[in-house]
């Protein structure tokens, strides 16, 4: 599947905010938020919806509903909870589970220390959530530690994402589709996006 870019005035200006190194705390932590809700409403094109009838102030009337509870959300920690508010406020009852990795600095390999989610994750459509796909590594266990579970429907929201990472998960996940607000040019040699935004972790929580 070809990775999805949502190019939209609104998303630029949002993301141009972001970017710059003199966006406090606070307002970095809503724009991650408002542009996850972005995000998650176009990864959500595809949704079936049922039938229901529901009665309004006037009259029964036949329409159509999602079924929430078919749906988790998966933040990778600690900056992929930096997004869970934009897209919790989309689908309010889906599940959430939580995979925790962080970056050898080293290597510049993802470890993995911690994995929860829902019991019956593997009759939900699972949607990833992490603000950059730098390398892909993350994402790549992620997916792959879902599959192990037996998750047949996976989708990844990121905010950057770098072509190298792009391509190592549609060379190896071509089932799983990608949305993100924007792709930058490439990794430096420390493997960090550029232009990007710096930390989205440190930048999310302020511990930078």
């Amino acid at each position: 599947m070809k990775t999805i870019e949502l190019n939209h005035p609104l998303i630029t200006h949002k993301l141009a905010i972001l970017r710059d190194e003199k966006t406090g705390t606070k307002k970095f932590r809503e724009l991650t938020s408002e542009l996850a809700m972005l995000l998650c409403y176009e990864a959500m094109k595809d949704a079936k919806l049922e039938k229901v009838t529901v009665q309004t102030p006037l009259q029964k009337m036949n329409t159509y509903m999602l079924d929430e509870h078919k749906y988790a959300f998966v933040p990778i920690l600690r900056a992929g909870t930096g997004m869970l508010d934009g897209v919790i406020s989309v689908i309010p009852n889906a599940k959430i589970g939580h995979i925790g990795m962080y970056r050898d600095e080293k290597t510049f390999k993802p470890v993995n220390y911690f994995f929860k989610v829902p019991k019956d994750i593997e009759k939900r459509e699972v949607i990833i959530v992490d603000p950059m796909l730098a390398t892909g590594g993350s994402a790549l266990d992620a997916i792959s530690l879902l599959k192990e579970k037996g998750v047949k429907k996976i989708k990844f929201l990121c905010i950057i994402a770098a072509p190298e990472g792009i391509k190592l998960v549609e060379e190896n996940h071509p089932d799983v589709q990608i949305y993100t607000a924007c792709i930058d040019k490439r990794l430096n040699k420390n493997n960090y996006i550029v232009p990007g935004l710096g930390d989205a972790g440190d930048r999310i929580f302020g511990t930078k």
